[in-house]
């Protein structure tokens, strides 16, 4: 079984061909396996947060199918990060430059971009559909939508957004003390403990800070992975509502989002209906190429794997160190 360990800003990955595999696996199989090789503890060379699970798509006009199966079992409507990535792959398998993935949702543009660095290849992909509506957040509380109000079961002093990209977020702006302190993971724990009334299913919880007039820094906790490096898709909902709050920015500026792990760029675009889609732009490494049985996979045995190390993710750090000189 072959696999390619990646990442988007950190936000990292195992993508798994379904045609690499030894013999099909079944939906309990899959969840069990992202669960072996993404433990960061015991699982494969420090884990992941999740599988990108690659398989043909439903047609020609796509160039393949990706599903997002996180670390704990749980499949993710959409990851902007992971698309970058897989974008990358399907583009050294196919020749394409500028082709259509699908997703659970939808068939999303992608291309790719001129690299960050040198060794930092990157690629632009489309995040959408976009939705304020409480039903496609399945958010529970007495309204239709919410846009920069407080919850009262979150506390007084935090405004928030809910917006789905499909994926669920509820995203604050908020001072750098917030942004760094522990309301954010009091709040997205709280939210995403199965039990609580405004979110039964769970949603990504962002706090941003504006650094300056198009760039701001996301934080987030992302639900069925905890902490992460950087979520794609709440970067981008995070650059949606800053061009709706904000008045020192628009759609179609380009916005340089700073991240725990790195850096991306996006751009909010509009259609002539009203709605809402962002350009996703960042990088797509591949850290190693992974080859192991997947019988031994299945049990969680990963001694026996090989792990080919590309040389990219030492042209990432210095990309990231360069960053914040």
């Amino acid at each position: 079984m072959k696999m390619l360990k990646v990442h988007g800003s950190n936000n990292d990955f195992f993508i798994l061909p379904a045609a690499n595999l030894t013999k099909p696996l079944s939906e309990a199989e899959l969840k069990l396996l992202a669960q072996k090789l993404c433990d960061r503890k015991s699982g494969l060379h420090g884990g992941a947060d999740g599988v990108l699970y690659v398989t043909p798509g439903h047609d020609a006009s796509v160039a393949g199918k990706m599903r997002v199966i996180n670390a704990d079992g749980s499949e993710a409507s959409m990851c902007g990060n992971g698309l970058r990535t897989v974008a990358r792959y399907l583009s050294t398998q196919t020749g394409l430059t500028d082709f259509k993935v699908e997703t659970m949702h939808a068939d999303l543009e992608v291309k790719a971009a001129p690299a960050f660095a040198k060794g930092v290849p990157a690629f632009d992909v489309e995040i959408s559909p976009v939705s304020f509506k409480a039903k496609d957040l399945l958010m529970h509380i007495d309204k239709e939508q919410l846009i920069n109000e407080t919850v009262p079961q979150l506390g007084s002093n935090l405004k928030f957004t809910a917006v789905a990209v499909p994926n669920p977020h509820l995203i604050s702006f908020v001072d750098h003390e917030t942004l760094m302190g522990e309301e954010l993971g009091r709040i997205a724990t709280y939210l995403n403990d199965g039990q609580n009334p405004l979110f039964p299913d769970g949603v990504n919880v962002s706090f941003v800070e504006v650094l300056a007039t198009n760039k701001i820094f996301v934080r987030t906790y992302e639900r069925g992975v905890g902490y992460t490096n950087a979520c794609g898709t709440a970067m981008s909902a995070s650059s949606l509502v800053y061009s709706l709050l904000y008045p020192e920015t628009s759609v179609e500026d380009l916005i340089t989002v700073i991240n725990p792990g790195g850096m991306v760029k996006t751009k909010v675009h509009q259609r002539q209906d009203g709605s809402y889609w962002m350009s996703l732009i960042g990088n797509a490494s591949f850290v190693a190429e992974v080859e192991l049985e997947q019988a031994d996979a299945m049990q969680g045995d990963f001694t026996k794997a090989t792990w080919n190390e590309t040389g990219e993710q030492a042209a990432y750090e210095e990309f990231v160190a360069n960053l914040k000189k």
